[in-house]
């Protein structure tokens, strides 16, 4: 296999008037060009991108640290950072990590053996103090609210668009309001975020019968259904944490021949579209475009995103 050293002799120009050529980094010109280039497509020359890399201490990768895919949010919030790092020149490796931390540190040690030019985590359970003792190894940005800690973050402002929801509960007088979610309380932000702009509006916690965790999916949501319909008295209005999910309590009620409550799902997918399910749209692809941005550009900075709750006609509020 030929290497630039080949490439240069056989072209009749300098090692270096090559590199510039091949590494596109320097003035060359067009007779060079013409010669080098017609010697690299004789020799069916490969760049070493390996060594390349290595001389210019970057990967162009960016690794992203998702929990898991079945939860739309994440896996189209990794579907936004790859196209935004593709079109600014830079791979994608997604970093499934199951919420667990020690799978998280392996990831920042990865970024400390500098496999990757920086890191994005789309959700975490590792502490933001471990996180910042591994930013003098490369940028790291988180996808939710940091507050002042110095660790790049853009994220989705969801209490504004939560407090409308049930301000709009409220308003059309619903008396038993369900609430599917992720994780629980203690463990997630969006979690809390839920169940306090509830308790605003309301000024109580809602009933433990109408929360279920756990939920990812259509099938989860199906699931969340059926135990909905098994209590004694049924929600008259659900709050789902997805419209995939949406669309599983959509199709449970109906399979049992129930009348489907009132419902808002959120990340304005092609199921609430289809199925006329109100939503909101936390705009991940803005808050992936930011990730990346914060990556290349290395700056420290905490750019919020704001939510849209959009009301269909149909079968919802």
């Amino acid at each position: 296999m030929a290497n630039i050293k080949d490439i240069a002799r056989l072209s009749g120009y300098s090692v270096a008037t090559v590199s510039r050529y091949i590494n596109k980094n320097g003035y060359v010109s067009a007779k060079a060009a013409q010669a080098i280039q017609r010697v690299v497509e004789n020799t069916d020359y490969v760049p070493n991108t390996i060594a390349r890399d290595l001389s210019t201490g970057q990967t162009k990768t960016i690794g992203v640290v998702v929990p898991f895919l079945e939860y739309s949010y994440f896996s189209q919030l990794l579907a936004s950072i790859a196209k935004a790092a593709f079109n600014a020149g830079y791979s994608v490796i997604a970093l499934k990590s199951n919420y667990d931390s020690e799978l998280e540190r392996q990831y920042l040690e990865q970024l400390h053996q500098k496999k990757y030019d920086g890191l994005i985590f789309t959700s975490h359970t590792l502490s933001l103090k471990t996180m910042l003792l591994y930013t003098k190894y490369g940028p790291i940005v988180c996808c939710r609210n940091l507050g002042d800690v110095p660790i790049a973050s853009t994220y989705a402002v969801r209490n504004k668009t939560y407090l409308e929801v049930f301000d709009l509960v409220k308003k059309e007088n619903f008396q038993r309001v369900a609430i599917t979610l992720n994780r629980a309380y203690g463990f997630s932000p969006t979690t809390r975020a839920t169940i306090d702009c509830y308790e605003q509006v309301f000024h109580q916690k809602p009933k433990s019968e109408y929360i279920v965790t756990g939920i990812l999916g259509f099938t989860d949501g199906y699931h969340a259904a059926e135990h909905y319909l098994s209590l004694p008295e049924p929600p008259d209005f659900i709050f789902a944490n997805g419209d995939n999910i949406a669309a599983g309590i959509y199709q449970c009620y109906r399979d049992h021949h129930q009348p489907v409550p009132a419902m808002i799902g959120q990340e304005d997918e092609v199921a609430s579209r289809l199925m006329n399910i109100s939503t909101i749209d936390h705009h991940y692809e803005e808050v992936g475009e930011n990730a990346v941005n914060l990556v290349i550009s290395k700056k420290i900075e905490h750019i919020p995103v704001a939510s849209e709750l959009i009301l269909r006609t149909g079968q919802t509020i």
